[in-house]
């Protein structure tokens, strides 16, 4: 299958569950979901990006209550894909998945080292003015993912060291936008990662969120077509947006967010050249 205009996977919410904890978000949130809920604001979200996109799903999977944020099911670059390799047991289960899913729908599967632990476009975000990746490792994606990024996609990267277990993936604190504008949250990484991104990203398109909106999951944004999807944002933060071009649009997401995820996290854009 060619995907020819932009197309975003997504796994309907079926087996959805805080099941396990392995983030800070998920604990006390135990078997604490709202099944209806969650549909509700699953539906929500497909229904918004589907006015931009074409939105195909991967198959839910039952005991895979996390296999539904599709943003770690891999990284995609034209016809190829790499399957995550998830660091924590609980989802290692979704990998065959995964697999299975980018083979019938014609991706060249990369090879990628079993020891080398990386989560996909939940760790790697391409920059949407520059030929840069943008690879977060600290808590998920191994120290070596950078490096070897390179060498198997042959994309020069920039790494950002994680810092806060609250955002433990980069896409929870760090969102490239349209004409090479990025929202991120500074205090997610340490000071060489803050320099980079200073160095690389000019003043006037850095959108730098404070924690309360950043705790929000501003970050975690879908960017289509100059809309940006997000759980919340404060009315300053949407102010700043606007003010470089952007639509922002609030679709709450709040039983996602107890398991540490939101509108990005629950998407993966399958075109990426």
């Amino acid at each position: 299958m060619t995907f020819s205009s932009q197309t975003i996977l997504m796994c309907p919410p079926d087996h959805f569950e805080v099941a396990y904890v392995i983030n800070p978000w998920m604990e006390g949130h135990f078997a604490r979901t709202s099944d209806a809920l969650a549909h509700a604001q699953w539906d929500a979200l497909r229904n918004a990006i589907a006015q931009h996109a074409t939105v195909v799903l991967e198959p839910p999977q039952r005991a895979l209550p996390d296999i539904v944020f599709t943003a770690n099911a891999g990284l995609v670059l034209g016809n190829k894909a790499i399957v995550s390799r998830f660091r924590s047991i609980e989802r290692r289960g979704e990998e065959p998945h995964h697999r299975a899913w980018f083979t019938e729908n014609g991706f060249e599967v990369l090879d990628w080292p079993e020891d080398v632990p990386f989560e996909g476009a939940g760790d790697a975000l391409f920059d949407r003015g520059d030929d840069i990746l943008w690879v977060g490792h600290g808590f998920r994606s191994s120290a070596a993912v950078p490096e070897l990024l390179e060498k198997v996609l042959g994309r020069k990267t920039a790494p950002l060291d994680l810092v806060d277990p609250r955002f433990y993936h980069l896409d929870t604190c760090f969102c490239p936008l349209a004409g090479g504008a990025l929202m991120y949250y500074p205090a997610a990484f340490d000071a060489k990662s803050q320099s980079l991104i200073e160095v690389l990203v000019q003043p006037d398109k850095r959108i730098a969120v404070d924690e309360a909106d950043a705790l929000k999951f501003c970050c975690n944004a879908v960017d289509l077509e100059g809309f940006v999807y997000m759980n919340d944002a404060s009315e300053r933060l949407q102010g700043q947006l606007r003010r470089l071009g952007f639509t922002p649009v609030l679709i709450p997401l709040s039983e996602f967010m107890k398991a540490g995820g939101a509108a990005k996290c629950l998407t993966l854009k399958l075109v990426e050249g």
